[in-house]
């Protein structure tokens, strides 16, 4: 027998059979306005998933047609009506950063080439969007949950110094401070770095949804006579739920005054200083320790990309840099190019996902991306007066940013609450658009997000003529 290579023995055919995926790939994204917005996978597709380990391959015009099956079933965040949950809408150019980063398949946890020299200046252009100095530390990663993990260590080590890498954190009882509309990934971290999610102090908030500074600056006292140890203030830039942006500013006074990491989670909000409208209510963010954001929501690179930035390029590295004899640095050849990406962060398998955010910029630039943020801003200010404006809706919150939470409401609906959950699950169902569910000063709240440069007024328009037409169909069942 031949000896085994995973090359095809007909390079002609794979040629044809990625021409004809790229095509269809391509054609689902110019129709992603038509159709439904969510198709729930069949039940038979879903049988065919649950198929045995394959002993034998396939020719690939079948496995082109397996993968172009899938097109239609995705979570349906290209299509203009998708306001559920903080999801971008891609990018059509993004597919050709993808086929250069699975034909150069390059490892991006250290090593000297160009891949590496790629992330490089993707992290100088995040600095300089995000006003933090050219000589911090940086890392491309999955997304915010990750990048939250590293600046938090980062912290931690900080605080309580080196030797916790090893002997951990010893009797020192650690604190951080975070809203409670902070995202959910925040306590997630404190778990992961061993602190406890009872180590966060969920500071409260006031009438709009961003942090109580008096009741945190209570609770960092009360800590302190305690005995404990706060290290660690997060802020919000952008809330999940309803798009609050903390008093950056405020939190970065109280963090200098008592000598605290400031971190700031700026999952979607953070690339939002690329809008003329919103940056000025960012300020402070660019006097944060740590950054964390993602390329994937509101600035549309495709999933996954987010990143992390570090202040302390030293206190970054002492987190992370420790290497074993097998991955020695050296001053030529392909070990060259210290410190590696792998001494900034716990990952040494890395993906190529710089590549797709430095195709991204290229393509449209900042100024192109910052309108897109600003329209949608403008959107959701359109659409929070119109309902209003609007007899059987009802506003639950200002829409002071990119997110409109409302209800239907109907004189002797025994159950509001159940009411309009049905709804948006009829929405969903019937694919017309797809809201999520969120629950505002104990009220389920129908939660609109724009984070979609495909929307228009009309998409809002048709979904608040179908929540009217529900509400009133199934307010009678």
């Amino acid at each position: 027998m031949p000896d085994p290579t995973l090359d095809p023995a007909d390079w002609g055919a794979l040629r044809d059979a990625a021409h004809d995926l790229l095509d269809r790939s391509l054609d689902r994204l110019q129709s992603a306005r038509d159709g439904r917005v969510w198709t729930p996978l069949p039940d038979g597709m879903k049988a065919g998933l649950k198929a045995g380990l394959p002993a034998e391959g396939m020719q690939h015009f079948e496995l082109a047609e397996r993968l172009a099956s899938l097109l239609p079933y995705g979570v349906g965040n290209t299509h203009p009506r998708f306001f559920g949950w903080v999801h971008g809408a891609g990018n059509p150019g993004g597919v050709l950063a993808e086929i250069v980063a699975a034909a150069m398949n390059a490892n991006l946890g250290g090593r000297d080439h160009g891949a590496i020299y790629v992330e490089k200046q993707v992290l100088d252009w995040c600095r300089a969007m995000m006003g933090f100095p050219a000589d911090s530390g940086g890392l491309i990663v999955s997304g915010t949950s990750m990048a939250t993990i590293i600046a938090l260590k980062a912290a931690r080590d900080a605080r309580i110094g080196p030797d916790s890498r090893t002997k951990g954190a010893g009797g020192v009882r650690l604190t951080g401070y975070a809203s409670a509309q902070a995202h959910s990934c925040v306590a997630r971290a404190f778990d992961m770095l061993g602190l406890g999610s009872d180590a966060l102090r969920i500071v409260p908030c006031l009438d709009d949804f961003t942090m109580d500074l008096r009741a945190l600056r209570g609770m960092i006292a009360e800590d302190t006579r305690s005995g404990l140890t706060p290290f660690a203030l997060i802020g919000t830039a952008g809330s999940v739920n309803l798009g609050a942006i903390d008093d950056l500013a405020g939190l970065a006074d109280i963090a200098a005054n008592k000598g605290l990491w400031f971190h700031v989670d700026g999952a979607f909000g953070a690339t939002a200083i690329l809008s003329d409208r919103v940056r000025p209510r960012l300020k402070g963010m660019e006097r944060a320790d740590s950054l964390a954001f993602d390329f994937h929501k509101w600035l549309h690179v495709n999933y996954d990309a987010g990143c992390v930035l570090i202040r302390d390029r030293d206190a970054h590295l002492r987190a992370f840099s420790e290497r074993p004899d097998y991955l020695a640095p050296s001053a030529r050849g392909l070990a060259a190019g210290n410190p590696w990406p792998v001494d900034f962060g716990p990952e040494l398998s890395r993906g190529f996902r710089a590549l797709k955010i430095w195709a991204h910029l290229l393509e449209h630039g900042t100024d192109k991306l910052g309108a897109a943020i600003t329209r949608n801003v403008e959107q959701a200010a359109w659409l929070g007066a119109k309902i209003d404006d609007t007899p059987g809706l009802e506003l639950l919150a200002p829409a002071t940013l990119n997110i409109v939470c409302f209800r239907y409401t109907a004189d002797g609906t025994a159950d509001p609450d159940a009411l309009n959950e049905a709804i948006v699950i009829a929405l969903q169902e019937s694919g017309t658009a797809a809201p999520s569910t969120t629950r505002i000063n104990g009220k389920l709240a129908i939660r609109v997000n724009l984070t979609n440069h495909r929307t228009t007024r009309p998409d809002l328009d048709l979904l608040l003529s179908e929540v009217l037409r529900l509400g009133g169909e199934l307010g009678t069942q």
